[in-house]
């Protein structure tokens, strides 16, 4: 097993219908209005930007995004990434019970030299941290979503 080999895989229930969803998750630069873990987010060009993000633990990972698929007739987000994490996450969006069914999944090869440092004792905490930016992604698109 390679430790610094991560995939996570979340699944979000939202209460507003697809096409509103695509519409905010498609707009990266504005996720730290609305997420809390993501601290900054600055476009480089309209394809690529760059992501700072901090969850509980007290450290930060950067990471440069390149779009590599935008599909809204099929719901799909995915991006290539490079820098303190190398590999790709993808949105998946759904209808589904008058609202959402958002699939976010992510294959990544951690490449900071701290979380590689401590790959083999942090890989747990690496794992719930990681839970709780998506809880609180999830909690801040909620609210975003409703307040229109």
């Amino acid at each position: 097993m390679d430790w610094c080999r991560y995939r996570f895989r979340s699944v979000w229930q939202l209460a507003a219908p697809p096409d509103a969803v695509y519409a905010v998750l498609e707009r990266a630069e504005e996720y730290p209005r609305w997420w809390p873990q993501v601290r900054e987010v600055t476009p480089v060009d309209e394809a690529t930007g760059t992501a700072r993000f901090r969850s509980f633990l007290p450290y930060e990972l950067v990471v440069t995004a390149v779009a590599r698929r935008r599909e809204p007739e099929s719901g799909i987000l995915e991006i290539g990434m490079s820098g303190d994490l190398d590999g790709w996450a993808r949105w998946t969006l759904t209808a589904h019970d008058g609202g959402t069914r958002a699939v976010y999944e992510q294959e990544v090869e951690v490449r900071s030299r701290l979380m590689r440092a401590f790959a083999v004792p942090g890989r747990p905490v690496f794992r719930a941290n990681h839970a709780l930016m998506m809880r609180g992604g999830r909690r801040g698109l909620a609210a975003h979503l409703r307040s229109g």
